[in-house]
């Protein structure tokens, strides 16, 4: 099989380059600017106490999340979903996703009867939106976390995050797997496949699905090629976590 050649030569099992910056915005409780190649991500983790009504007297805490596309976030500007009056089905899906990913991870009864709503702010989108804003949304309620162990209103020792958890898309390109498809790559594959996954960056033996969301876009694929992506997928996924700790052990912050 010949070698498929990606932008700027990057191999087939490779990320983009990936950055986190925290602290962006001044007065959220939790803070991430995730990059993802040429995908920018702004995460915003603000606590909130108070719970839905269905959680009234529940003894447990939630966490949810919004989503939105910056009108220039892509090659044409697109009109803010407040302005059409709702949003569309697929920033819906996206954000209910974005919290199912994140509510698999904690112990809501050990967070308390306090909600932490995490906003994803998509300033730059080339490809796997999602997945940067579930991976930038873990390490955004991840200081959100320990804020409140920093300010006394969760025991220090208390185990409120029980795991990691990031996403990351793979694909099949000229029927080769690829992982963390850029636009080009995710609008002209063959197989188009977003993988989330829970567990440590500690030990690769932890990685467990959360939720797999996968399309054959113009080339059906067989069970072989999809567990080539999955093999991709938590390559990727294992070497994001390590990212997230990475950040958080050089800020000397645990959650």
């Amino acid at each position: 099989m010949s070698q498929l050649l990606r932008f700027e030569g990057r191999a087939a099992d490779a990320l983009r380059p990936i950055q986190f910056e925290l602290g962006l915005s001044k007065y959220a409780e939790g803070s991430v600017f995730i990059k993802m190649g040429e995908t920018h991500v702004l995460c915003n983790a603000s606590v909130l106490d108070k719970v839905p009504g269905f959680l009234r007297d529940k003894n447990q805490g939630w966490v949810t999340a919004e989503y939105s596309m910056l009108p220039r976030s892509t090659h044409t500007r697109s009109d803010r979903e407040a302005v059409r009056g709702k949003q569309s089905g697929r920033t819906q899906e996206i954000q209910r996703l974005i919290g199912r990913s994140l509510r698999a991870a904690f112990d809501l009864t050990a967070l308390g009867q306090r909600t932490i709503h995490i906003d994803c702010d998509v300033i730059q989108a080339d490809g796997g939106t999602r997945c940067a804003s579930i991976t930038g949304a873990w390490l955004a309620a991840a200081l959100a976390v320990a804020h409140l162990k920093r300010t006394e209103q969760i025991a220090a020792d208390q185990k409120v995050l029980l795991n990691q958890v990031a996403a990351i898309s793979v694909g099949l390109s000229q029927g080769q797997a690829i992982l963390d498809l850029d636009y080009v790559e995710d609008s002209g594959c063959g197989a188009d496949v977003n993988v989330v996954m829970s567990g440590s960056s500690q030990d690769p033996q932890s990685l467990r699905m959360i939720e797999i969301q996968g399309t054959a876009e113009g080339q059906v694929f067989s069970r072989a090629q999809l567990n080539q992506l999955l093999d991709y997928a938590e390559l990727g996924a294992q070497a994001l976590m390590q990212a997230q700790s990475h950040v958080l052990a050089d800020q000397k912050i645990l959650y």
